[in-house]
C-alpha cells in the first residue's frame, strides 16, 4: 500500500501475474472425477443466489453446509437451493449453522466457499478461509472500512502464495459486452481517457421488520444491515459501488489521488433507517489529470438510470450500454445481450480454475475498488478533501465493540465538517 504500488495499473500488472502463475502447481486443485464441496454463508437472497450460480457452474459439485447469524435465515435460503438443485444439495440438518462463529463451521467442511454475508463481515470471513486452504468467491465491496481493506488485502496475498482461487462479485467484468466494450477502450478507442462521468440513480432500498425494531438492537441492525455503516458501508460502497468499479476498470486500475464530495439524507430523516446516507456527488482527480464524476442517489419517485460516460481525446463510450462513437462512427457488439448471465459466467470460470489447476485470483483490483469508494463516502462524510496515500492509512474502524445480540449503539448520521477519519 505503499507510493508506488498506488500508483500502478492493476489490470497491467495482474496480467503480468498470471502468466507467471501459469507455471504454479496449486496447493487446493481438483481433478474432473473430484467431487468438490460447497459452503455457503450469508443465506440471504444474494448469496442463495450465488449458491445456485455455484452449484450450476460444474457437474460434480455439492453443498455441504450452509451458514447465517440467523437460523432461519439458513434454514429458508437451504429451502430455495434445495428446490433449484435437488440432486446437489446435500446439507445435513447438523451442517445448518447460526450464530457469530457459524462461518467457521462451514468454512472447515468445504472446498469452495461463497461469502454473500454483509461486507462488514468480510474481511474475518476471508481470512478465515484463506487460512485453511479453501477457494473463495465473495461479494462485493470487501470492507467497510480502511482497516477491513487492508485486511483483505493481506488475505488476497496470501491466498497467491496457496494457490487459491479467488473471484469477487464485481459483476460487470465478467460481463462480455463489457469486456469487449473495455477492450476497446484500453485499445486506444476513444484516445486518451479525459474523464468518466458515471451514476447509479435509482429507488428506495427494502425494508424488514425484527422483532425489536430498536435500532440500537443488534438483531434489528443484523436484519436491517443495509442501513447501517458498519455492516454495508453505506450505499455509494454497497451498491454504487459497481458504478465506481467500472470507473476503475476504465482508468485501467489507476489510484486517483484525491477525492472530494457532497451528500446527505434528503429522504431518509427518521432514525429507524440507521446512519447511512441517501445521495452522494464525488470527484475524483488523478495525477494526469483525469476526473471521475460519480453520482448516486436512492429516493423513490426520482429520475433512475444507471451508466457510465467516458471522454476521451478521440470519441465517448458508455460503458454499461456498450456502446464506442468516434466522429460520425458508432460501435456496438452484435448479438442480443444477456444482462444476468454475468452472474453465472463468476463462478463458470471460478470451477474452471480450480479444475485446470491454474489460479485466478481478482481480489486486489476488487479491494483497489472497495477503496476508491471508501475514500469517496469519508470524503462527503468529512466535507474535505481527502488524499489517496493518507487516506489508505487510517485506523478508524467501524467494527462494534462486542459481536453479540443485545444493545449495540452506533454514531449518528455523519455531518460534513464534524465527522473525523
Amino acid at each position: 500500500m505503499s507510493r508506488s504500488p498506488s500508483r500502478r495499473r492493476f489490470l497491467q500488472t495482474s496480467a503480468a501475474a498470471a502468466a507467471g502463475t501459469a507455471l504454479f502447481v496449486p496447493t487446493v486443485h481438483a481433478a474432473g472425477g473430484d467431487t468438490l464441496k460447497i459452503a455457503l454463508v450469508g443465506c440471504g437472497g444474494r448469496g442463495t443466489g450465488a449458491a445456485m450460480n455455484a452449484l450450476g457452474a460444474d457437474n460434480n459439485v455439492k453443498l455441504v453446509a450452509v451458514a447465517d447469524v440467523f437460523e432461519d435465515l439458513a434454514i429458508k435460503g437451504l429451502e430455495s437451493m434445495r428446490a433449484g438443485f435437488p440432486d446437489k444439495v446435500a446439507v445435513a440438518p447438523e451442517c445448518v449453522f447460526s450464530g457469530f462463529d457459524a462461518y467457521k463451521k462451514a468454512i472447515d467442511m468445504a472446498d469452495v466457499v461463497v461469502m454473500a454475508t454483509p461486507p462488514g463481515f468480510r474481511p474475518v470471513h476471508f481470512a478465515y478461509a484463506v487460512e485453511k486452504g479453501k477457494h473463495v468467491f465473495m461479494e462485493k465491496p470487501h470492507a467497510v472500512d480502511v482497516p477491513g481493506a487492508r485486511s483483505v488485502l493481506e488475505s488476497a496475498k496470501l491466498a497467491k502464495t496457496k494457490g487459491l482461487n479467488v473471484v469477487s462479485g464485481f459483476c460487470y467484468r465478467y460481463d462480455a459486452f463489457k469486456r469487449e466494450t473495455m477492450k476497446r477502450i484500453h485499445g486506444g478507442a476513444v484516445g486518451d481517457v479525459l474523464a468518466v462521468h458515471s451514476n447509479y440513480l435509482t429507488g428506495e432500498l427494502w425494508s424488514r421488520a425484527s422483532k425489536t425494531n430498536d435500532p440500537k438492537e443488534m438483531e434489528t441492525q443484523l436484519r436491517m444491515w443495509y442501513y447501517y455503516t458498519w455492516l454495508s458501508g453505506d450505499f455509494l460502497v454497497e451498491q454504487a459501488i459497481h458504478s465506481v468499479d467500472k470507473a476503475a476498470w476504465v482508468m485501467n486500475g489507476l489510484n486517483p489521488i484525491s477525492a472530494v464530495g457532497t451528500g446527505g439524507r434528503a429522504a431518509r430523516t427518521d432514525a429507524k433507517f440507521g446512519n447511512i446516507w441517501d445521495n452522494f456527488s464525488i470527484v475524483y482527480e488523478y495525477e494526469g489529470g483525469q476526473k471521475v464524476f460519480l453520482q448516486c442517489r436512492q429516493t423513490q419517485g426520482c429520475h433512475g438510470e444507471t451508466n457510465d460516460h467516458v471522454m476521451g481525446t478521440k470519441g465517448t463510450a458508455q460503458v454499461q450500454r456498450h456502446t464506442i462513437k468516434t466522429g460520425d462512427t458508432t460501435w456496438r457488439p452484435e448479438g442480443k445481450h444477456d444482462f444476468g448471465f454475468m452472474y453465472q459466467v463468476e463462478h463458470n470460470e471460478l470451477f474452471a480454475a480450480i479444475r485446470s489447476g491454474k489460479t485466478i485470483n481478482d481480489a486486489e483490483s476488487s479491494v483497489n475498488s472497495t477503496l476508491m469508494g471508501l475514500m469517496g463516502r469519508d470524503a462527503a462524510y468529512t466535507g474535505q478533501k481527502l488524499q489517496w496515500d493518507k487516506y489508505i492509512t487510517s485506523s478508524l474502524s467501524l467494527a462494534p465493540k462486542e459481536y453479540a445480540m443485545g444493545e449495540n449503539p452506533v454514531p449518528a448520521f455523519a455531518k460534513p465538517g464534524k465527522y473525523k477519519v
